[in-house]
């Protein structure tokens, strides 16, 4: 936990810090230190051999320790950094709560009969992220408290699809059983990466899905507010095209390295930056 929120954010090369570093420096900071939140409680339950108990437990004391921050002191510096954030924009407290359960969701299930099942998990371990992040933005219209639960569905779905091997690797299926029913391929066609013609038709669903998540997303999102929330556009515009390189690999996810580069991320989070700088 020596690691400074900057370190953390930095260090992931992930979307989130190539979109979010063009922020002014208060509100980079906060992201940085909200981000650190959300990457170490996603570690307690993906890093390290430990049991499902221990990382149970470990999860546990975890969100004791957020409840110590936020009503007095923790012995963890993030969460004491984090819970200082949490007053200085007044975010609410339900979504890093929600968070937690969702990581709790991983430890206790790996598989989804519905997609009922799924859009809770996704609405938990994402959506609740987007909810952070725009009070920390500002916005104006309640709306926008929608634009974010439909952004974090979609662009956890996208994450869902590009990892698809990866987390079968590790035993875990996010598909839902009544969309793998629909398009007759089960769950050992998955762990033995069978690709067809029923994988890519069942792709393509799954694919539509996600964009249709984005499109609300995007109507979501009154004018008023559009300037504030570059940042959370260039996020999508950045997993956006991570879709598109999965239907350009034709759905094949098991054989392609499916991701943006580092240049695409920095030129879709600099176009978008000045698009939003110019117009609002």
């Amino acid at each position: 936990m020596n690691e400074t929120a900057r370190q953390i954010s930095k260090g992931s090369k992930s979307s989130f810090y190539y979109a979010f570093n063009l922020l002014p420096a208060e509100k980079r900071s906060a992201m940085n230190t909200v981000y650190a939140f959300c990457r170490k409680t996603d570690d307690i339950v993906d890093e390290g051999l430990d049991s499902e108990e221990i990382k149970y437990e470990k999860l546990r004391k975890w969100r004791i320790e957020l409840e110590k921050s936020i009503y007095g002191s923790s012995g963890y510096p993030l969460l004491n950094k984090l819970a200082s954030t949490i007053r200085n924009f007044n975010i609410p407290l339900e979504p890093f709560f929600e968070l937690v359960k969702g990581m709790e969701m991983d430890l206790q299930k790996n598989r989804y009969l519905t997609f009922d099942d799924l859009q809770l998990y996704c609405y938990r371990v994402a959506s609740t992220v987007g909810l952070m992040c725009i009070e920390i933005f500002g916005y104006k219209h309640a709306s926008t408290r929608d634009f974010a639960i439909n952004l974090g569905i979609a662009l956890q779905l996208t994450n869902i699809l590009r990892d698809l091997k990866k987390d079968a690797d590790k035993g875990r299926i996010y598909l839902p059983k009544e969309d793998m029913k629909k398009f007759n391929y089960s769950e050992d066609d998955i762990l033995n990466l069978k690709y067809n013609e029923n994988f890519t038709q069942m792709m393509r669903y799954e694919v539509n899905r996600a964009k249709m998540y984005f499109d609300k997303a995007t109507k979501s999102l009154n004018l008023d507010d559009k300037g504030k929330m570059f940042a959370a556009r260039a996020m999508q515009h950045i997993y956006y095209k991570v879709l598109e390189k999965i239907i350009d690999a034709d759905y094949d996810v098991y054989n392609n390295e499916i991701k943006a580069s580092k240049f695409e991320k920095i030129g879709i989070s600099l176009g978008v930056w000045a698009k939003y700088s110019l117009v609002y």
